[in-house]
């Protein structure tokens, strides 16, 4: 445990306790995505595979959709129209793309539960869905 050798004392191995929990559970997460197969495209989207995740708690007002990428890291998804190139066709000007996104290990801790829940999920349908 730790000693009384300053008032940050315990507030620095809850940091430590924390960063090592999101480590861990990175870990998990890349270990459960890379069983998932196929891994599914995002809804709606032309281009983009993900799994959209809940933040719970740990969402924000700054955030936009986040998505579980299959590289098991977690993503801001961002959906444009960029017609500014001559482009007429809807789909040819459709601008998908995920932004890595940085999270206190706190938050992290929660969206990546979240996405472990998930992935799990969707790993005992695709089980179900297999000839024995």
């Amino acid at each position: 445990m730790v000693s009384e050798k300053g008032p940050m004392a315990r507030k620095v191995q809850a940091d430590v306790v924390i960063e090592t929990a999101a480590r861990q559970m990175r870990e998990l997460l890349q270990e459960a995505v890379a069983r998932l197969d196929p891994f599914p495209p995002f809804p709606g989207s032309f281009f983009t595979y993900g799994i959209e995740i809940e933040g719970g708690a740990a969402e924000g007002a700054e955030r936009g959709c986040v998505v579980l990428g299959p590289d098991g890291e977690l993503y801001e998804l961002e959906i444009g129209i960029d017609f500014t190139q001559g482009n007429i066709d809807p789909v040819a000007a459709r601008d998908e793309s995920l932004k890595p996104l940085e999270l206190h290990p706190r938050d992290y801790l929660v969206y990546a539960y979240n996405a472990l829940t998930r992935v799990t999920e969707l790993l005992l349908e695709q089980q179900a869905e297999r000839p024995s």
